[in-house]
């Protein structure tokens, strides 16, 4: 029987001297990506610098089904996310092993399809909150709508998670966390990372965003500790979940680390693809003609309930194609543990496996017309015929993103209770591009001024 050796991966020609092919993507990941994979069969290897990390750049569906999904066990997260520890602990985002599926048992009951029931009417409190506030505005007024997403974002995951709102800390948290994104991406991208330990002015900055923020969540679990009264919320759930094997539950570093996962990345993230909606609806007006017709026959002026998302079926699809298009995690890194073959070739041990999610939603080979904003993609009938890997801005296999349901839920409620008071336009002479830190923003933050509806 012949004996077919797995070929060698093939390593991309654009490197520099001193610091590979890491060099270029840090310089700029977006341009790097959406250059140098179309020149592949769907893999490729980086040369890294100084031979300290190995990377491979990872795109055709089939090969990420395999990493992510039937071979799993085998591809941990990989550097960055070790990185990201800095700030987020060892929670769900970062840990792994038996660790993390304890963790995920033990959390994934808050997020159950009869918790997030409770959670709409706090979604849409929080958003005509906003339409009030709005209301009260000069017509045409600009707003910086990143920070008005990302405020009433962490005003819904605030109360979700702690049955109230932390208006206090609200800027804090926002200005700590846009300051420890930043440093976290250059960290992971750069070639050359000064450790934390080493006091210099950007380390001294960096190091306190992550302690501004770990103290701000210690305080509001350390004051709930010492409360007599009853709370119906995910900290409260969180707090008395149970191992169903051992009755083990978390002990208060593990409940911090949740906890910020869930602030965090729990708003950010959902933010972050609000901003880069409203952004697709001013640059498609008949896209936002027909997600105003929706809301108005489905809710005509009313807040929507959970019974209503079914029918809101075209903003859903606008969401989806937003995230597309502009998918806030752009990136998802793994590490083989062991050696491997993927696609005939040699995957050795050791080796950093980029799936730069970005580019695979943007692919030609599988997307007509990619660079168009068309809903109508994610009609369910097309759905059901795309490869699972070819849309996956939530992740996909067993660490698909546990807050998927909680997300989708509340830009599904967001963008209807909007549309239905305000048109939102880019002024004339705004300028912005993609800034692909942890989450890929808009820089600078998206302005737009809010027309009210007639």
């Amino acid at each position: 029987m012949t004996t077919i050796t797995p070929k060698t991966l093939p390593q991309d020609t654009k490197s520099h001297w001193l610091f590979g092919a890491v060099y270029y993507f840090g310089q700029d990941p977006l341009h790097f990506i959406t250059d140098r994979v179309p020149k592949y069969d769907g893999i490729f290897r980086v040369k890294s610098p100084f031979f300290l990390e190995q990377v491979a750049i990872v795109s055709k569906p089939d090969y990420v089904k395999h990493i992510l999904q039937d071979n799993n066990k085998n591809y941990q997260k990989s550097y960055a996310y070790r990185i990201m520890r800095h700030l987020v602990g060892n929670g769900l985002l970062t840990s792994e092993g038996d660790f993390w599926l304890r963790q995920r048992r033990l959390a994934q009951t808050a997020f159950h399809k009869e918790r997030l029931e409770g959670f709409a009417s706090i979604m849409t409190h929080a958003t005509q909150d906003l339409i009030s506030v709005w209301n009260k505005m000069e017509d045409g007024k600009q707003v910086d709508l990143s920070r008005e997403m990302m405020e009433v974002t962490l005003t819904i995951v605030s109360r979700c998670l702690f049955s109230t709102d932390v208006h206090d800390v609200i800027d804090t948290v926002s200005r700590e966390f846009s300051i420890a994104n930043e440093r976290l991406i250059r960290r992971i991208v750069k070639p050359v990372k000064v450790p934390l330990w080493i006091p210099t002015p950007g380390n001294i900055r960096e190091n306190r965003s992550y302690s501004t923020i770990k103290k701000v969540v210690r305080q509001i679990v350390e004051k709930r500790r010492q409360s007599k009264e009853q709370y119906d919320d995910l900290l409260s759930m969180l707090m008395e979940a149970k191992d169903e094997d051992t009755d083990a539950m978390m002990n208060d570093r593990q409940i911090e680390d949740e906890v910020l996962t869930i602030f965090l990345a729990g708003h950010e993230t959902t933010a972050v693809a609000l901003t880069w909606l409203f952004h697709c609806l001013d640059e498609n007006k008949e896209v936002e003609e027909k997600a105003v017709a929706e809301a108005k026959t489905v809710l005509n002026g009313r807040s929507p309930g959970l019974n209503d998302l079914p029918k809101l079926d075209y903003t859903r699809m606008i969401i989806d194609e937003t995230m597309r298009l502009y998918p806030p995690a752009w990136m998802i890194g793994r590490i083989a543990m062991e050696d491997d073959e993927i696609g005939g070739f040699r995957i050795p041990k050791g080796l950093n496996m980029l799936i730069p999610v970005y580019q695979v939603q943007r692919d030609p080979q599988y997307w007509e017309n990619p660079l168009e904003f068309i809903p109508e993609r994610f009609t369910a009938e097309k759905i059901k015929t795309y490869h699972k890997f070819l849309y996956y801005p939530f992740g996909g296999g067993p660490r698909l993103c546990i807050g998927r349901n909680f997300a989708m839920m509340e830009m599904q409620i967001i963008v209807p209770m909007l549309l239905q008071y305000f048109s939102l336009h880019k002024p004339a002479d705004f300028k912005f591009k993609q800034d692909p830190l942890i989450t890929m923003r808009p820089e600078p933050n998206m302005q737009m001024q809010v027309i009210k509806r007639s």
